[in-house]
């Protein structure tokens, strides 16, 4: 095999995937950070693989799309799943980890290679690339400006997009008070659940709303045009659609029995943990544009929070994302420059494992391309396939951030007499089969793929 040199800019979920891809195959790879020397708006670490929003990496069902994503990326070697197994804390049907841990664990497999080195620098510039060498720009959604100017300098017919994106609170845990807060997952009563839940009647409920709505909040530029991502809505904006939306949507009480009531709350709010230890929590689907001084006053009106401690406010921020499909070649490499490829939520993904699997798809491209040899791209059948298709062929109206979802993967004829949750579980039972036709492809056997599956069973995966 040619032994090759490969730059990775960006040392966020997807830099750290195509690193590895990289590195598994062989090659050299220079990973560059430009925290903590020149930190972002949202981050406050130098950390690879640092989470600044929230610590879930989404469902691991089986028949849903992230845990069919998951499924996929830990049969392709996925080094971000590894971590997620390995720093693993309670929550449910979902994948939350322990940020330090899981940025730990990366950092650590990565120095593993001796072929790998972190640069702490900032790219500015992109320099003409060789034969022997491959560039991933994989540098997320709060890209520098002077590297943006770069980027913009390769799709100089197509113009860069953004969104505004928040993060939620995280809270001290002893700081809660637990005669009011109580230990439930929804529809689980076999003893203390994952999360904690704070009830709320009606009248509480209308209060924390009417708070909400006066609070004073962060000013953005008028010359900048907001636009939220519709998964990632700060309270506030969902507030403006409806007094009852936070009900139906972070604040659903559905599946929840208050203890000292004995009957379901009007409203609720939950916690998730952030750490093993559980000192830690975070604020379940509550991002927020408030300040930080009315995030502790409106948040301590909750029951429960009247004296809670914060380990961290909520912020929101700007993303920039490229119009991937005018730009990127069917490898994720620029039309204008076939070397440099592009991964990651720069892409136009969101979400923690989508902008991995992106950035695992990137990685086994470019490592194919200095070896002078094709790597085929995952098919539309599978989900981490539908999400590469749709970074580099766009979808119907307008080109804006995609979670993995069902909706992405070929429709089925339909069935008479098939309810939702069957034609969901077909349609999932599909794409499983797609994508262990397409392991087959790469490797001339399933078996891969059947331990993968084994392997989530073992990791609770």
């Amino acid at each position: 095999m040619k032994k090759a040199l490969i730059h990775i800019v960006g040392g966020g979920l997807a830099g750290c995937e195509a690193a590895w891809q990289c590195l598994r195959a062989g090659h050299e790879v220079r990973l560059y950070e430009m925290r903590p020397h020149k930190m972002t708006p949202a981050h406050s670490t130098g950390d690879l693989a640092e989470l600044v929003c929230s610590n879930s990496l989404k469902s691991m069902l089986p028949d849903s799309a992230p845990g069919l994503l998951k499924g996929e990326m830990q049969a392709l070697d996925s080094l971000i799943l590894e971590a997620g197994a390995h720093a693993a804390v309670p929550a449910g049907q979902a994948l939350a980890v322990e940020r330090t841990v899981f940025s730990r664990y990366i950092r650590e497999a990565l120095e593993s290679f001796p072929g790998f080195k972190r640069i702490d620098a900032e790219v500015t510039e992109l320099p003409p690339v060789g034969e022997g060498e491959a560039w991933i720009i994989a540098s997320g959604p709060l890209t520098s400006q002077a590297l943006v100017d770069q980027l913009q300098g390769l799709c100089p017919d197509s113009r860069r997009l953004h969104f505004y994106d928040a993060i939620a609170p995280i809270l001290e845990t002893e700081s809660i008070d637990e005669s009011i807060v109580f230990r439930a997952s929804r529809y689980d009563d076999s003893g203390d659940g994952d999360y904690w839940n704070i009830p709320l009647n009606k009248e509480e409920y209308e209060a924390f709303v009417d708070a909400v709505i006066a609070a004073e909040k962060m000013p953005l530029h008028e010359f900048e045009d907001v636009a939220y991502f519709e998964s990632c809505l700060p309270i506030e904006v969902m507030i403006e659609r409806g007094r009852e939306t936070l009900r139906f949507g972070p604040m659903k009480p559905v599946g929840l029995i208050d203890p000292r009531t004995g009957h379901r709350p009007w409203a609720a709010v939950q916690l998730r943990m952030e750490n093993k230890e559980g000192t830690m929590v975070s604020m379940v689907g509550f991002q927020t544009k408030m300040k930080w001084p009315e995030q502790k006053r409106v948040f301590s009106m909750l029951p429960g929070l009247k004296d809670v401690e914060f380990f961290r406010y909520g912020s929101v921020h700007r993303n920039s994302y490229l119009k991937s499909p005018d730009v990127l070649n069917p490898d994720l490499s620029f039309k204008t420059a076939p070397r440099i490829f592009l991964a990651g939520q720069i892409t136009g993904v969101e979400g923690y494992t989508e902008s991995a699997a992106i950035g695992l798809l990137a990685g086994r491209a470019a490592r194919a391309k200095v070896q002078d040899a094709d790597f085929l791209m995952p098919p539309a059948g599978t989900i981490i396939g539908a999400l590469y298709r749709y970074v580099t062929e766009g979808g119907l109206g307008d080109f804006q951030p995609m979670n993995a979802n069902l909706g992405l993967l070929p429709g089925l004829p339909k069935q008479r007499g098939m309810g939702k949750p069957q034609r969901k579980a077909l349609q999932c039972a599909k794409s499983r089969e797609v994508f262990a036709a397409y392991l087959a492809q790469l490797s001339g056997s399933s078996q891969n793929y059947q331990q993968g599956e084994q392997g989530n069973a073992q990791a609770g995966l």
